[in-house]
Order: structure tokens, then C-alpha cells, then sequence
């Protein structure tokens, strides 16, 4: 086999960076690629930069670990088996951004040769995902060489069993992304209009597939947060070594030893009134010379959950908890997460205790850890502690906290961080579980108290842990890329605004460009193009500071109950500050600090942990919405106040005001004329008329169609019959539907109706 060609030594420009990415045979990230040109000290500073306005240009995407051109594939990807042409099985990319630009490459599928002695793989099928290893043939062609078939995902698996004219039944899918029913060959006891789980039988979709649970009534309370579950593959049962070791860790004996005495002083936790599990309380009190001393105390949840172990393994694999309206399902079992470790009134606890000391201008001024024992004098709802204070004579421990507080604000204030009204939907159930009233959840000063101190903790967890030189989890948020720069820029030109992007960038001038604007709707409307600009948060060990926040090191502290990010931070507190308090020998693994893996897999988590928070965030939305569709289906016909989020060439998306729930406007239900797709003014122009429907227009529309199941909402003009959504244009784009608005294979009894009433177990709520 030749030797590959011996590249020029020195800074590459940008098509040789482009050729050896493409060429190369293994993943191409920066260390590849430095070492491929010989880089070495500030030669590696200056790729780093190139590299990074290449991916702002739009020619390479992927990560510093693994670059590939963009529109193209990485070297070694999962793929999903979607098509067979002439024989050939055909893939597309499994996590393929749906706002990316075109459609996904498809990939000519290879299977392993057959080896003398080696059992032959099972035939693949459509459906199925597989690890590939990639390449670009010389006339743009993909071909993926299969390295191995994984697990098949529950998504798609979950449906409502219909019966057709014929008696044969199918599994029509509650996931709007899905747009085929499935012949169901086993329903065993499955009836008509029944939610059900199944899995595929046999090599080929033709086989069908098999009931293996029943749910029950699709609209009954635990179904909507049960789809979401399954369709994100959210790990929700606990395995046995798990629930076995859980109690044993749970019995470990609280001891003073090595433990700072802190049972004396009024710590309260103030949280949701419904909420299960209390991670975090506070206490503060005047230090004579305008300042204050101060105390987060956080449930030491190291101390239980070791390095290791079932428990560590287990809360790793989920890397966070996922909240519903109905439920929640924890990262760590409950006798732990709502009972060992939550802070509860009257009970000792074991606690990571950041004290802070906050000046005269509200800036911390000194911070240490230490290893406590606490016990709480409260526990109070954001609502009674804001109404105590409101009074006017709250008890002492809530009037220094918000003495304190007004200090911490001060500060946050002349930092000036990025301050975005972000109204959040809250799913109220009655007694029963069924659906009391969606609204916006209330803002109070109490919340911010709260936010405030965490953030300070959180603040001087990072820079504790960075004066000892050790390992950190950092909570990251990028300042926003140049392309989405540009593109604000270009949009708020055709509002007549201006965007200079010679400046640097801070959340101070998205600050100042929003308190400018004293129109409410113009304001909400710059507001979201401003969020559409930001960067995705995210962890990693390489601190790159926290843009929303105007912080250069943050790291999340607070919540070790349920956020893996902090168990990490918090085991590397241990180690720094040498906090270790050994377990028994025998019962489970001794060290509560960081491991040998955590320690060589820093990167490794951290990117799987910010998967999963995402993963999580994504099935909590889907959740509300199908809430929100319930709300609404008894509602179909009704006109609304509504303004539009979003604009495409197929429609627009508008949301009810007050209530939140977005919904299609298809194009084709806007008139005769055609309309043309102004990108950058992210409007729909009537060329004959010259109507404009544009992101921020506030407008009255009619509810034609709300479906519980998928979670998805369809709008009409009020002169509209919202029976039927009729297509009237014949061009091309006016027939254009919106990705994953396919129709069931039939239309469903479940489309609309008033049977939209789950719910029979109470919401659990949680802390921001």
C-alpha cells in the first residue's frame, strides 16, 4: 500500500486544511491536524483561530476532536437506514440538524465481507442504525462501511394500535417526525385506540411489528410524558444492582468528624411548593461593616454516590434529572435523591458548604469549602417567602437574605449580563391530575434571591478549584459566532436598526439595544432574534467563560441531586481541599473524590452530559406541548390573539398569546396569490397584494386542528372553515409542507376532540 504524500510543513491554508480533512482516514481534529503540518507552539494558537473562522465561514463543521467540510459527514458517524435502491441499503446521518441547510447526505450502505470463521452479522433493514466509518468518493458520493449495528431506539416503536376496513391493524406513530403506520403482526391484547410499546419482529419491515406493552388510553394522565420518554430514549427504570446498592449507600453514618457543626444557624430552602427534592439552602447574616457572611449549603451528594459505583455508573449513563408536569424521572433512586440527600426541615443532613463573604458593593470578596453537617430551619415555597417579605416584617433570616441579595444584585447589575424576558409555561393539575390551567410562571424577586447566591457559589466553586490547579467541569456559554452576527445584523437592517460588528460584542449591548426599544411587540420580537444569535451552553474541562452571564469561570455546584456536572464538581472540591471522608470498607467504594476515569474521561462526559441535558430539555418541551395541544383540543374553531415566531417557505408559525404552544400556517391556506419567502426579513410577501406576514406580527387566527399526541397545532385566517385545511395555490411552493407534517396513515379520532384531560398525579416541580 503507497505511503500517503508527505505534506508542506508550516501554517496550512485554507484549502489544504480542506483537502487533508477530506482525505484523511482517521477523524481529522486540531491535534491531527497540527501534527499532519509540523505545527508546534504558536503555529498550533494560529490554527485554532483558522480553524475557527473556517467554521463561522461555513466550510468545516464538526468539533476540535473531529472537523469534517461542511454539508458533509464526520469520519466515523451513526446512521440510520432509510431507503434501498437497486439492492444497495441507503443511510442518512442519525442526528442530522433539521435547520441545516439542504437535505442530508445519503450514504450507499457497505456490510462487512464475510470472514472464515467468523459468524456472519444479521442482515441489516431499513430502520436500523449503525456505526459507520465514512468517505467522499471523487464525484461527491458517500459510501459508509458499516463497523457495527447498534441498539434499536424506541423511537418510532410507540403508537396508537388502528384497525382498518380489512381488520388488519397498525401502529400509527405518535411522533410527528414518523409519517408511516406500521402492520402490527402481534397485538395480543392490544385493543382499538390503545397507546401501546412495541418492538419490530423479523428482518423485514414487512414482518411488522409486536405489542410488548399496553399503556392504555393515549390521553390519559401519564401517556404524554410516557411518549417523550420513549421516543428519547430516556433511561427510566432503574436496574437491580442499582435499586440493591442504593439503601446500603443510603445507610452510610453521618458523622461530625471532619464535618463542619452547622445544625446552629437558620439555613432555609427555598424551592417550588410542589417540589420533591431539596438540593440547595441559604443563609446570610450583616458583618457590622456593610457587607455580609453568607452560606450555600448543598446536599452532599459525593458522599453517597462514589466513584465506581452501581449508583455512579447508573447517574452518569442518565446525566441529569427530566421534569414532566406529571412526574420526574430522577438521576439518582428516590430513598437518595428525595430522602438521604434532600435538605429537608428539622433533619441532619451531610452538606458541601461554600461560605462566602459579600462587601459593601455586593461582590464576593473571599469564599472556602468545607464539609458540613446542617439542619434546616425551613423549608419554604418561593410564593410564602416573597409574601413574607412583601409584609413588610419578615422574619430576620428572610430580611438578611434579601439585604444580602440587594448587595449580590448591585453587582450583577454593573457587570451586566444578558438579560432576556423569557416567559416559561406552567402546567397546573388538580387533584385529580387533569389539566387546572397552563400559564406563564410568575417572576418574583423571590427566584432571583435564590439564582443570585447559586451563581455566586457556582462562581467560586470555579475559581476555587482553578487556584488549586484541579480538574473542572465548566458551565460554558460562547460569545455568539460572527455568522450569527451577521445574521442579526442583516435582520435588524430591515427594521431599520443598526448592528455594528467592528465593536465587541458583550450581553451589555444586547442590554442596552433592547431597553432602546419602548414598543412591547417591536421589543419581543428583537428579544428572540438576539436568542436565535446565542450559542448553545454547554460543559467541557476548557473554560471558554460564560457569555450570558459576563462571568470567566462558572461551573454548576448547586444541584449534585440532579445534574451529574455537579457530582463531578463536587468530587474535585474533595480532592483540591482534601474533604475525603472514607465509606467503611466493604460496603461501597471508599474515595468520594474524582477517579482515575473521571479524571482521563473529563472531555469524554462532559460531552455526553450536555447530550443528555439536551436530550432531556427536548423531552420536557415536547411534554408541554402535547399539554398544551390537550388544553386546546376542546377549543378547535375558537379564535385567537396570536403573534408569529417564525417564518419558512412552506407557512408561518405563530403562538397564542399568553399561553405559549406554537402552530403551523400553512402557505397554502393564505390566499390565491403566490408568496415569496424573504429570508432575510424572515417574512411572506403577497407579490400581487404585497401582504406581509413577518416574525413579530401580532395577529388574530382560528385553531383548525390541535393533536394531543404528537403535540403540534395547525392555525387558519379567521375567515377560514378550521374543518378543513384546503389548498388553494398550485405552484410548487405553495404546496410545500412543513418537515414531519405527514398525515397518520389514518386520520385518527384523536385529532381533536374534548377528551384532553390527563393527568392523575400531582406536578413535581423543580428549582431553575
Amino acid at each position: 500500500m503507497p505511503k500517503p504524500p508527505k505534506l508542506p510543513q508550516g501554517m496550512p491554508s485554507r484549502s489544504q486544511v480542506l483537502d487533508f480533512i477530506q482525505s484523511s482516514d482517521i477523524p481529522a481534529g486540531k491535534r491531527e491536524i497540527a501534527k499532519a503540518f509540523g505545527l508546534k507552539g504558536q503555529e498550533k494558537i494560529k490554527l485554532k483561530a483558522l480553524l475557527k473562522d473556517m467554521a463561522e465561514e461555513g466550510l468545516i463543521d464538526g468539533t476540535k476532536s473531529a472537523f469534517h467540510r461542511m454539508g458533509g459527514v464526520p469520519k466515523v458517524t451513526t446512521l440510520r437506514i432509510v431507503d434501498v435502491d437497486d439492492g444497495d441499503l441507503v443511510a442518512e446521518p442519525d442526528n442530522w440538524d433539521p435547520e441545516a441547510p439542504g437535505k442530508p447526505p445519503r450514504l450507499t450502505i457497505r456490510e462487512p465481507r464475510p470472514r472464515p470463521g467468523v459468524k456472519r452479522p444479521p442482515a441489516l433493514k431499513r430502520g436500523d442504525r449503525v456505526l459507520a466509518r465514512t468517505e467522499e468518493t471523487a464525484n461527491g458520493a458517500w459510501i459508509a462501511h458499516v463497523m457495527k449495528k447498534l441498539p434499536a431506539r424506541t423511537e418510532g416503536l410507540m403508537g396508537i394500535v388502528e384497525i382498518d376496513r380489512t381488520g388488519k391493524a397498525w401502529l400509527a406513530p405518535v411522533d410527528k417526525r414518523v409519517r408511516q403506520s406500521a402492520p402490527i403482526a402481534d397485538r395480543g391484547s392490544a385493543e382499538e385506540g390503545q397507546l401501546v410499546i412495541a418492538e419490530r419482529v423479523g428482518r423485514s419491515e414487512r414482518a411488522g411489528v409486536k405489542v410488548i406493552e399496553v399503556v392504555g388510553d393515549p390521553l390519559a394522565p401519564r401517556s404524554f410524558s410516557l411518549i417523550a420518554i420513549a421516543k428519547h430514549g430516556i433511561p427510566h427504570i432503574f436496574p437491580e444492582e442499582v435499586l440493591e446498592e442504593a439503601p446500603r449507600a443510603a445507610k452510610l453514618k453521618l458523622s461530625d468528624k471532619g464535618r463542619e457543626d452547622l445544625r446552629h444557624l437558620p439555613i432555609v430552602a427555598i424551592d417550588p411548593a410542589d417540589a420533591r427534592d431539596h438540593d440547595d439552602a441559604i443563609w446570610a447574616e450583616p458583618d457590622g461593616q456593610g457587607g455580609f457572611n453568607a452560606l450555600v449549603a448543598i446536599a452532599d451528594v459525593s458522599f453517597y454516590v462514589r466513584p465506581g459505583s452501581a449508583l455512579d455508573r447508573e447517574a452518569r449513563k442518565r446525566g441529569n434529572s427530566v421534569y414532566f408536569p406529571d412526574r420526574v424521572v430522577p438521576m439518582l433512586p428516590e430513598v437518595l435523591s428525595a430522602d438521604v440527600c434532600s435538605l429537608k426541615e428539622g433533619e441532619d443532613r451531610a452538606a458541601m458548604a461554600c461560605h462566602l463573604h459579600i462587601n459593601a458593593d455586593g461582590k464576593v470578596s473571599s469564599y472556602r469549602f468545607t464539609r458540613a453537617l446542617v439542619r434546616i430551619a425551613h423549608n419554604i415555597a418561593y410564593e410564602d417567602a416573597q409574601k413574607a417579605v412583601n409584609a413588610g416584617n419578615p422574619p430576620e433570616y428572610l430580611a438578611n437574605l434579601w439585604a444580602a441579595w440587594r448587595a449580590l444584585a448591585a453587582a450583577r447589575d454593573a457587570r451586566d449580563p444578558l438579560e432576556l424576558e423569557l416567559p416559561e409555561r406552567r402546567v397546573v393539575l388538580d387533584e385529580q391530575g387533569r389539566i387546572a390551567e397552563i400559564a406563564i410562571r410568575e417572576r418574583l424577586d423571590a427566584h432571583r434571591v435564590v439564582e443570585d447566591f447559586m451563581i455566586a457559589a457556582n462562581v467560586a466553586a470555579a475559581k476555587a478549584l482553578e487556584a488549586k490547579t484541579a480538574p473542572v467541569v465548566y458551565r460554558i456559554h460562547e460569545p455568539p459566532s460572527r455568522e450569527k452576527l451577521i445574521a442579526l445584523r442583516d435582520y435588524l437592517a430591515t427594521m431599520g436598526k443598526k448592528l455594528a460588528l467592528g465593536q465587541v460584542v458583550t450581553p451589555g449591548l444586547f442590554n442596552r439595544m433592547l431597553k432602546d426599544i419602548s414598543d412591547e411587540a417591536e421589543r419581543a420580537l428583537v428579544m428572540e432574534a438576539v436568542l436565535r444569535s446565542q450559542t448553545q451552553a454547554y460543559y467541557g474541562p476548557a473554560n471558554a467563560g460564560h457569555f450570558g452571564l459576563s462571568l470567566g469561570s462558572y461551573a454548576h455546584f448547586t444541584s449534585p441531586i440532579r445534574r451529574y456536572s455537579d457530582l463531578l464538581v463536587h468530587r474535585a472540591l474533595v480532592d483540591a481541599y482534601k474533604l475525603e471522608q472514607p465509606a467503611p470498607p466493604g460496603s461501597i467504594p471508599a474515595t468520594s473524590g474524582l477517579s482515575d476515569r473521571d479524571r482521563a474521561s473529563l472531555q469524554q462526559v462532559s460531552d455526553a452530559i450536555s447530550q443528555t441535558e439536551r436530550r432531556a430539555m427536548e423531552a420536557e418541551r415536547d411534554t408541554i406541548d402535547r399539554y398544551v395541544a390537550a388544553w386546546l383540543s376542546g377549543r378547535v374553531g375558537e379564535v385567537f390573539d396570536t403573534r408569529i415566531t417564525g417564518v419558512q417557505s412552506f407557512g408561518f408559525f405563530a403562538t397564542i398569546t399568553g399561553l405559549g404552544g406554537d402552530g403551523l400556517v400553512p402557505i397554502s391556506t393564505l390566499g390565491g396569490e403566490y408568496f415569496r419567502h424573504d429570508e432575510a426579513a424572515k417574512a411572506l410577501v403577497g407579490t400581487d397584494s404585497g401582504t406581509t406576514y413577518a416574525t413579530g406580527d401580532r395577529l388574530k387566527l382560528r385553531l383548525a386542528e390541535a393533536n394531543a399526541l404528537t403535540g403540534s397545532l395547525k392555525f387558519v385566517l379567521p375567515d377560514q372553515d378550521a374543518g378543513v385545511i384546503e389548498p388553494r395555490g398550485n405552484r410548487p411552493e405553495e404546496r410545500k409542507r412543513a418537515p414531519g407534517g405527514g398525515a397518520p396513515k389514518k386520520a385518527g379520532k384523536f385529532m381533536v376532540g374534548k377528551r384532553g384531560r390527563p393527568g392523575n398525579i400531582r406536578h413535581q416541580g423543580r428549582k431553575k
